[in-house]
Formats: structure tokens, C-alpha cells, sequence
């Protein structure tokens, strides 16, 4: 055989809730961003490092020129597109404007390509959480069928006609976060099949050849249970899904059920590793694996509340998560990624701002530019196949 070559292509999902929203100024107060988090997170153990302090500082992600200089450190180190945590509830999107007004505005946008990845899950009280138990939902993330092709319409209007748009083998890449929000919301899984069949359809007529679905892994899981089906091939092959992964490296590993606060970083590679083995076998689809760069999520919970391991946003802290990790993370998801088949030689990375849950890839005061630089060191040289 022949050999090849193969880069794989760096995806980082990018959460924009560092700009203003209207929303977030009715739940929250007038002017409220989530660096309100940041900056007043404190430690809540013994060697806790909060608050993170960005090199940056505290910027409008909605501001085009802020944005620019984004796109232009994502692109120089190696980064391929941003996957956008991308919202709706009630009729309309919500913090859209980092990527609408931001990113899109920007004069390099062209430098990075973009997708969303739907975050249908419910919109709760986090900033910050009050006891679990005592937590409001905002909004609900199921969508009904007409309300889902509103939806569709507003992608394919919106972003479907952007030049940058990343298409896999020429089809729109699309993933959703929550598969049985997703199947519920709209009314069964029959019509879920539907709504992905008109949806494919307007990418075709946005000039791609349809949909690349992506979902996470853990929920096709639960998805399969909720539904009572006997296996994942009936719900795999009724909405045509392409292709799995993971949103964070927690997908796949407890962090809850213990009173220890924090659970090596190695433990979650270890558990993700074994994900990544399992469940192109067990769901028959592509595995797109994910390298996470921390969790630690306390700076979300309500500081006046002693932390305890109850439930998200209470939950363990992944300790040892260097820089020095993360790039021999990278490595074994590039070499994983680079076996997939054409068209999935895909590496998904959380996150390049997930300040508040301890995810991030922008500069920080302690470590600086280090986890893109091992991005650019793990992903600047071709992987050859046999």
C-alpha cells in the first residue's frame, strides 16, 4: 500500500458569552458578561489557582477589531475553525453577536473557517449556581418542528452563505449538543428525520451537497435508551448522522460521587482514550476525538456556598493539567484522527475561552501562549500513513 499523508484539522469550540446580550441583561443585570465570573472567582481549596487572570484582560468578543486579533492568533497556531457554541430559545438566537458582529465582521475572518455547534441544552441559573437543587431553568433547549425550521431558515440565511463556512467534503458541518433535546423537542424521532431532511436540503440549495450531522458520543447513548430502541443503528441511520465526538473530556469520565475535590487530568485522557476505542464500534460512525485543557468550574458556583462536590457546576477540579499534558493529548488525538477515514481526519479541542469552566486556549498569566504553542508544534508537520 501506498503511503499518504494527512494533517488533521484543529476545531476549537469557542463560548461566547464575553459580550453583551439583551437576555442577559433581563436574567442577570444591564451590561452583564460572564468576565464577571472571571474576575471575581476566588480559591476554594487549599493550592486552588482562582482567579485566572487573562494576559489579555477583559475584551468585547463583539467587537470586530477584538475579534481580529482572535482569528489571527487561532490561525498562526494552527488552529482550523472555531466550532461556535451557537444558541436558540424562544423563536431567536441568543449570543450571536460574538460571531455576527464579531467574528464575521472582522477583516481577516476569512483566515479561520467557522461552524455551530447547537448547544440545545437548557439555559440555567450559573451565574453563579445556587445549590442544584434550588436552580431555576431560564429557558427550555427543546424546539418544536416549526420552530426548528425557523431555525434552519436563520442558518442557512445567515452562515451557510459565508465563504468560510467549514464543509467537510463539501457538506455544511452542523453538530448538536443535546440529541434528545433535539428528537423530543421537535416530536419523535420520525420527525427529527424530517426536520434534517428539509434542513439538508436548504445546504443544498446554499450550494453544499447537505449536512455533515455531528453529535456527542454520550448522548446517541442516551438518545438510544430515552427512545427504547435495541441499538444506536435505527436513530443512526434515520437522521443520517456522520460522525461523533465530544464537547469536553467530562463526556466520558465521573467527576462527581466523591467528596475528593480534584481528580488527576490523566484520569480523563485515560477515560477519553478508551471512548474514542469504543464507540466507532458500538454507534458504527467516525469518532472526531476531543482534547480537553482543564475543568474546573467553581468559578460558576456561588462563592458564599462552601464547595462541595454535588453536581454541575459543583464538581471536581482536573489537577495537573500542563501544558506539557495537553500537547502529549494532542499528539495521540492527531495520530487517531489521522487513521479516521476521509472526511474525519477531525480534532475537536474545549475550548479557546471557556474561562468559568477552566477550558481555555487564550493567554493567561501563568502560562502564556503555551497550550496554542503545543498546538502549533503537535499539528505542523504532516502524519504519514501506511
Amino acid at each position: 500500500m501506498t503511503d499518504k499523508t494527512t494533517t488533521p484539522e484543529v476545531l476549537v469550540y469557542y463560548f461566547p458569552q464575553y459580550h453583551r446580550d439583551a437576555r442577559n441583561d433581563e436574567w442577570l443585570t444591564p451590561g452583564w458578561t460572564e468576565w464577571e465570573l472571571v474576575r471575581t472567582a476566588k480559591p476554594r481549596f487549599d493550592g486552588h489557582r482562582q482567579p485566572i487572570v487573562p494576559t489579555w484582560g477583559e475584551f468585547d468578543e463583539a467587537d470586530p477589531a477584538w475579534a481580529a486579533r482572535e482569528i489571527d492568533l487561532a490561525a498562526d497556531h494552527g488552529v482550523t475553525a472555531f466550532l461556535y457554541d451557537w444558541y436558540w430559545y424562544d423563536g431567536a438566537p441568543f449570543l450571536h453577536d460574538g460571531l455576527e458582529r464579531g467574528f464575521l465582521g472582522a477583516p481577516n475572518h476569512e483566515r479561520l473557517k467557522f461552524a455551530l455547534m447547537w448547544a440545545n441544552h437548557d439555559w440555567l441559573e450559573l451565574f453563579p449556581s445556587p445549590l442544584p437543587s434550588e436552580r431555576k431553568t431560564l429557558a427550555s433547549g427543546r424546539v418544536p418542528a416549526d420552530d426548528f425550521e425557523r431555525l434552519t431558515d436563520y442558518v442557512a440565511e445567515h452562515y451557510f452563505t459565508r465563504g468560510n463556512y467549514y464543509a467537510p467534503e463539501g457538506a455544511a458541518y452542523f453538530s448538536i449538543f443535546d440529541l434528545r433535546n433535539f428528537i423530543f423537542g421537535v416530536g419523535g424521532l420520525d420527525e427529527a428525520a424530517a426536520a434534517l431532511a428539509s434542513f439538508r436540503e436548504k445546504a443544498r440549495r446554499a450550494g453544499f451537497i447537505g449536512l455533515h450531522v455531528n453529535t456527542h458520543a454520550q448522548d446517541v447513548d442516551r438518545a438510544v435508551e430515552a427512545l427504547g430502541l435495541p441499538s444506536a443503528a435505527p436513530l443512526v441511520e434515520a437522521l443520517g448522522l456522520s460522525s461523533v465526538t465530544a464537547y469536553h473530556w467530562v463526556h466520558h469520565v465521573d467527576l462527581e460521587g466523591t467528596d475528593a475535590l480534584t481528580r488527576p487530568y490523566q484520569d480523563a485522557a485515560r477515560a477519553n482514550y478508551a471512548a474514542w476505542e469504543r464507540y466507532p464500534q458500538t454507534l458504527g460512525l467516525p469518532y472526531h476525538p476531543n482534547v480537553s485543557m482543564g475543568w474546573d468550574v467553581s468559578p460558576r458556583t456561588h462563592p458564599d456556598l462552601p464547595y462541595e462536590v454535588i453536581g454541575y457546576p459543583w464538581n471536581q477540579v482536573l489537577a495537573d493539567n500542563t501544558p506539557e499534558a495537553f500537547k502529549d493529548a494532542l499528539t495521540r488525538a492527531r495520530d487517531y484522527a489521522a487513521r479516521n477515514p476521509a472526511g474525519h481526519h477531525v480534532v475537536t479541542v474545549n475550548s479557546w475561552n471557556e474561562w468559568t469552566e477552566g477550558s481555555y486556549l487564550l493567554p493567561d498569566t501563568v502560562h502564556g501562549l503555551a497550550y496554542l504553542e503545543a498546538i502549533a508544534e503537535v499539528f505542523k508537520r504532516e502524519v504519514t500513513l501506511s
